[in-house]
């Protein structure tokens, strides 16, 4: 059966169908374009486009590995304070790998933590306890990063995601 046949695209995700809401894009605020291009890329995030529109005016998509949702970052994008988005979150199967992978390509990773509540995480650096979450239980574990600007990542080890997930 063809894509036309059955509906699907070939390429990328489904269209958006009625009543669906899909968060695809997060817009970060950067003071320096090219520094925060070459640091998404350095963590090997796909370059999705670059498009210098006019003067003051430049768009660049980044997207991570096997996510649906991008990063927008540029030129006359946003208002909002270089570094002000915090608690950007990643999921990661496997949180002592995805670590090292950022280690590994020069990121400034923090150990693996979890929090004092075993409750997602406190805001900052409030409540963390070292060391993965016991067992590591899913949706327990964490490495923090940001990137030149301070914008604050946090990544999160889950293997089987809750029911209606």
């Amino acid at each position: 059966m063809s894509s036309d046949e059955t509906g699907s695209e070939s390429m990328g995700t489904p269209p958006v169908q009625p009543g669906e809401m899909r968060l695809e894009v997060v817009v970060l605020p950067v003071s320096d374009v090219d520094r925060a291009k070459g640091f998404y890329e350095m963590l090997g995030w796909r370059l999705d486009a670059d498009f210098p529109v006019h003067d003051g005016y430049r768009v660049v998509q980044l997207t991570p590995p096997g996510s649906p949702c991008s990063i927008i970052f540029g030129e006359g994008v946003t208002t909002a304070a270089p570094g002000s988005s915090q608690g950007l979150q990643l999921s990661v199967y496997d949180i002592d790998a995805a670590r090292a992978e950022l280690v590994k390509r020069g990121a400034d990773v923090s150990e693996v933590f979890h929090d004092a509540t075993g409750i997602f995480r406190h805001a900052g650096t409030e409540g963390r306890l070292d060391g993965a979450a016991p067992d590591h239980a899913d949706y327990g574990s964490f490495v923090s990063f940001s990137d030149p600007d301070g914008n604050g990542w946090l990544l999160q080890e889950i293997k089987t995601r809750l029911p209606g997930r």
